[in-house]
């Protein structure tokens, strides 16, 4: 039995989250640009993307493409990400459609330069019918950023009387995530050999496995996928209770 075998016979979870991290370096240690990092990044995702719902058939994935920080970064760099962006999320609209992949976007929009934007809307527009998998692309997204917005929101409903202070619960603040309506991760992974969330589903990972990698993004395999997952299916989640210990 091949270990793809192994895993799907097992407890698949239901969301993996992915922080995609190590371009840069896998890029310096080739004695390559950045940008050609990122390009390799982007196959790597697309790689991911297919195999995570073809071959595994997980119904929730989320990528980390671009956090509220890192507009800090060298103007050309992101100049060169928001395009990269753009025409990887263009360039998959038919395939998305085709698998029945339906696109999600967290994060702040509104901040993207306006072709993005269009683009963003007009891919998730399109793809709204999938429910084969449901991909998410964190893009100018912060979990510090996400939780205030949904303090002003729910600030907002209190205010205007839609909402009663003693009725806010869990519920009312992940409604008004970015993530409304998706479930929480089960498996978050970091690549590159980081051992931190840098402000990444910081609400939704409360609960969360984490599973850490030392490859570079770019080298980040459908197998180390599985591996991750494999890890995942011998874990105990106890959700705070005694599980099964």
């Amino acid at each position: 039995m091949t270990l793809l075998d192994r895993i799907k016979a097992g407890r698949l979870p239901d969301h993996v989250a992915l922080i995609m991290d190590g371009n840069g370096r896998w890029a310096k240690a080739r004695g390559l640009p950045r940008f050609a990092g990122h390009r390799a990044g982007a196959d790597a995702a697309e790689r991911l993307i297919r195999f995570a719902g073809d071959r595994i058939g997980l119904k929730h994935l989320t990528l980390f493409a671009f956090s509220s920080e890192n507009w800090s970064r060298p103007a050309d760099e992101v100049e060169f990400l928001m395009d990269l962006l753009q025409e990887f999320i263009e360039a998959k609209r038919e395939e998305l459609v085709e698998a029945g992949v339906c696109l999600h976007v967290a994060g702040d929009v509104a901040e993207l330069p306006a072709p993005l934007r269009e683009t963003v809307k007009r891919v998730v527009s399109a793809t709204a019918g999938g429910s084969k998998m449901h991909l998410t692309i964190a893009l100018n997204y912060g979990g510090r950023q996400d939780l205030v917005r949904a303090c002003r929101r729910i600030a907002e409903d209190v205010e205007a009387g839609r909402l009663a202070s003693g009725d806010i619960d869990e519920e009312s603040v992940a409604a008004r995530l970015h993530t409304a309506g998706i479930p929480d991760p089960d498996l978050v992974v970091r690549t590159s050999g980081e051992y931190r969330l840098s402000n990444f589903l910081l609400w939704q990972s409360a609960y969360a496995e984490l599973h850490f990698s030392d490859l570079h993004w770019p080298d980040f395999t459908p197998h180390e996928l599985l591996r991750a997952i494999e890890v995942f299916q011998g874990r105990d989640r106890r959700f705070g209770g005694l599980g099964g210990g």
